[in-house]
Parts: C-alpha cells; sequence; structure tokens
C-alpha cells in the first residue's frame, strides 16, 4: 500500500511538473516583454535644444535632434519627424541637415546617437512655444518618444525715437589701382590685335586675288536700212492690206520710213508731221523724184489714218515699193568696227551728211 502511495505522488509530481514547464514558459515570457518594454524605452533618449533662445526678426536658429540609446539592444530603427516648411506658422523651415550617426561620448563606446540639425527663422515677433518632436522607434507608432517642448523669442530692432534720423552714408570712394584693370586692359589689347590681324588679311587677300580681265562684248549698231528692209518685208508677208487692215499697214508703213529716216538723216521725224519732214529734207542730198515719193508715202498714210481714206489695191503696192526704193537708195554703208581688242560698249553713230 505505500508502495503504491509513493507510486502515486511520483506520478502526481511530474505531471505537475510537465504542466508547470509547459504553462509557466509563455507566462514568463510574457512577464519578461511586460515589464522589459518600459525597460528598453527607458534607454532610448530623445532631446531637442536651440542655439539661441532668443533671435531678432528674420535673423535664424538652429534646433538640434538628438537620439541617444545603447548599442547592446540590436538593430534599432528610428524615424525622425517629418519637418515640412513651417514648424508652426509664425517659424519658417530655412533649412535641414540629414540624420547622422554619432558617438556622443568617446569615453563610454556602448552608446550611439543618431542628430539632424533644423534651421529655423521668423518675421513675426513674439514668444512662440516649439511642439515637441516625436521619433518612431522600430516603427512603432503607438508608443512614440517625445522630446521637451522649446520656448522661442523673436525680438524687432529697437529704436530710440529720441535721436533725430540720419542721412544715408554716401557710397565710400575706393583708390584707384591699375592692378584691377590690367586684366580688362590686356583683353582689350587682344581683342584689338584680333581685329587687326583680320583687316590685314582681307585686305592681303583682295590685294593678292587679281581679277581676270574680262574682254568687253561689243554689239555693233545694226544699219539703219537693214532694219528698215527686215521690217518692210516683214510688213509685206503680213499681207494686211489684203485681209482689210489699211490702217494698221499704212500706220506700220508710215512709222518704218520715219525711224529710217531718225537713224539715217537724223531728222526726228518720229515727232513731225508730213510737211515738217519735207521741209527738213530740204538740205539733203536726195533727189526730188525721192523727195516726192517719200511724199505721196506720208501723205497716203495720213489720209488712211486721219481721213477713212479707201486707197486701191495698186496704190498700197505703189506705197510699198516707194518706200523701198527709198531705202535702197538712201542706205549708207556703216563704218565697220575692230573687234580684235577689247573696247568699251557704246553705240556708233552714223555722221550727218555733208
Amino acid at each position: 500500500m505505500r508502495m503504491q502511495k509513493a507510486k502515486g505522488k511520483r506520478q502526481k509530481f511530474f505531471l505537475f511538473n510537465v504542466i508547470g514547464r509547459i504553462v509557466g514558459f509563455p507566462l514568463i515570457t510574457f512577464a519578461f516583454l511586460l515589464f522589459a518594454s518600459p525597460l528598453f524605452s527607458q534607454n532610448i533618449t530623445a532631446t531637442a535644444e536651440l542655439d539661441s533662445n532668443s533671435i531678432l526678426i528674420g535673423k535664424q536658429a538652429k534646433i538640434k535632434l538628438k537620439v541617444e540609446y545603447k548599442t547592446d539592444q540590436g538593430n534599432i530603427k528610428i524615424d525622425f519627424p517629418k519637418i515640412a516648411d513651417t514648424i508652426i506658422k509664425q517659424i519658417e523651415v530655412v533649412g535641414k541637415s540629414k540624420v547622422e550617426k554619432i558617438i556622443p561620448d568617446s569615453s563610454n563606446m556602448s552608446r550611439l546617437a543618431q542628430t539632424q540639425t533644423i534651421i529655423i527663422t521668423s518675421f513675426d515677433s513674439g514668444y512662440y512655444a516649439i511642439p515637441p518632436f516625436k521619433f518612431i522607434i522600430n516603427g512603432d507608432s503607438n508608443k512614440p518618444i517625445e522630446t521637451a517642448p522649446l520656448l522661442l523669442a523673436v525680438h524687432t530692432v529697437a529704436v530710440d525715437t529720441t535721436i533725430a534720423i540720419k542721412d544715408i552714408k554716401p557710397p565710400i570712394d575706393v583708390p584707384f589701382n591699375w592692378k584691377e584693370y590690367l586684366p580688362y586692359i590686356y583683353m582689350g589689347i587682344g581683342a584689338l590685335a584680333v581685329l587687326a590681324g583680320i583687316i590685314y588679311l582681307i585686305i592681303y587677300y583682295l590685294r593678292k586675288r587679281k581679277k581676270k580681265p574680262v574682254p568687253e562684248i561689243i554689239i555693233p549698231k545694226i544699219p539703219a536700212h537693214i532694219t528698215a528692209l527686215e521690217r518692210l518685208e516683214k510688213l509685206k508677208e503680213e499681207k494686211l492690206w489684203q485681209q482689210g487692215k489699211l490702217k494698221e499697214y499704212h500706220s506700220e508703213l508710215s512709222d518704218i520710213i520715219r525711224q529710217y529716216i531718225e537713224h539715217r538723216f537724223y531728222i526726228h521725224a518720229m515727232e513731225q508731221v508730213t510737211d515738217e519732214i519735207m521741209y527738213s529734207f530740204r538740205t539733203t542730198d536726195v533727189s526730188d523724184e525721192l523727195k516726192m515719193k517719200l511724199r505721196n508715202i506720208l501723205f497716203l498714210s495720213d489720209l488712211v489714218k486721219f481721213a477713212k481714206e479707201l486707197p486701191l489695191p495698186n496704190e498700197n503696192e505703189m506705197s510699198w515699193n516707194n518706200a523701198f526704193e527709198f531705202v535702197m537708195v538712201t542706205k549708207k554703208d556703216e563704218v565697220k568696227i575692230e573687234t580684235s581688242q577689247p573696247v568699251k560698249t557704246e553705240t556708233i553713230t552714223e555722221e550727218k551728211p555733208q
């Protein structure tokens, strides 16, 4: 009986021991984490310091953020607060540095720190409270670490109204120093040298380049009688009077003779009437018979143009024949022009008959 009771007690002790181990380990672990969490957070400190608690309006101040912790806590991830353009409405952020890791105390290598510098300014005078900065440890946003709030005083420049207003100081005269102007002098001399070189090269090139002599083309004047005869032949081929175009026929015939007279006898026949032309021929070496034929050509042309005369076919042919004969008899051979050497192009005029 005693042996059975002892055996039963040993079995109960073993059973309670196993149950205690199974149930007790999670409880111990939970209790450790529960009490270690505040202990862990107590080993991490966050501070914010102003390099100056008082600034003039528009001046700048620096806020140094620092988070310090032990190295034996493993790999700790610290998220610094997101800094916008302003901390509060009256305090503006001018700039900020990157987060850096440092060893705050060289005698204690077991502690590390992460720091960041924020540059601030303000354009409104007054006293402003800077709220605490929050740091997230290992992504746990429910338990952030905060710094203590800061106080910043922004003052304006004191103005003493009892003192009279002073004039603005005039510009200070700086003594002349040649050394300051030497670079500009050298640059000017260099620019003039380059310009002189360019001008010299242009002049040298223009002098070196010789223009090839271009022979001038001589266009000899066509003799007056050749032009007149060609126009008479063309007028004959057109057969204007045969088509009933009497006015056009006699007008063209009159123009041919008048232009021939101008170039051959230098009489302004295009501007004169028939009587004036005939009067101008009194001093020319032309037979009376030719003068009479010339008068008949011009007089018949005037009748057709102005009096609407209708000449007979033989009269039309007679006018053309008289014009042809007048040109052939009074034509003058032109002086031949030597073109072996280049000469200037000019119009060669005929000499007036003596």
